[in-house]
C-alpha cells in the first residue's frame, strides 16, 4: 500500500510517499546529507521512500529538514494505525563508518527520547 502526503508552507513544498513494496526509492531534498540519511533510512527499513522537496535551502536547510520529518512521521503513523506493517517492539545495532548506533523502539504512543553522544 502507498501512503502519500503533500505539504506546502511559505518555506517548503513537499510531495512524499512511503510504501512497503521495496521498490527503488527516489529522494530529492536539495540537501545532500539529508538525501544520504533518508536513503539509508529507506534501505534499512525495507520501505520505498519517494521525496520531492523544494524549499528555502539558500537561506537554511532547517525548514526542509523539519517539514520532511513531520510528513514522514505522519505517514508512518498512518502505517502503524493499519497495524499490518509494524510490530510494537524492535531493537537494532548498526555499524556505519566509525560509528555503532543502537536503536530500541517501542511504538506505544508514549513519546520519549534518550540520546547519548560520546
Amino acid at each position: 500500500m502507498i501512503y502519500q502526503k503533500q505539504r506546502n508552507t511559505a518555506e517548503t513544498q513537499l510531495n512524499i510517499s512511503i510504501s512497503d513494496d521495496q521498490s527503488p526509492s527516489h529522494i530529492n531534498t536539495g540537501v545532500g546529507f539529508l538525501n544520504h540519511m533518508l536513503t539509508l533510512f529507506a534501505f534499512h527499513s525495507g520501505l520505498s521512500l519517494n521525496i520531492e522537496a523544494q524549499g528555502d535551502i539558500d537561506v537554511d536547510d532547517h525548514h526542509v529538514t523539519e517539514d520532511i520529518g513531520i510528513v514522514i512521521g505522519q505517514l508512518l503513523l498512518e502505517m502503524i494505525k493499519d497495524k499490518k506493517h509494524f510490530v510494537r517492539y524492535g531493537t537494532m545495532y548498526i555499524p556505519m563508518d566509525e560509528t555503532l548506533a543502537r536503536v530500541v523502539v517501542d511504538i506505544s504512543g508514549r513519546p520519549y527520547l534518550s540520546f547519548m553522544q560520546r
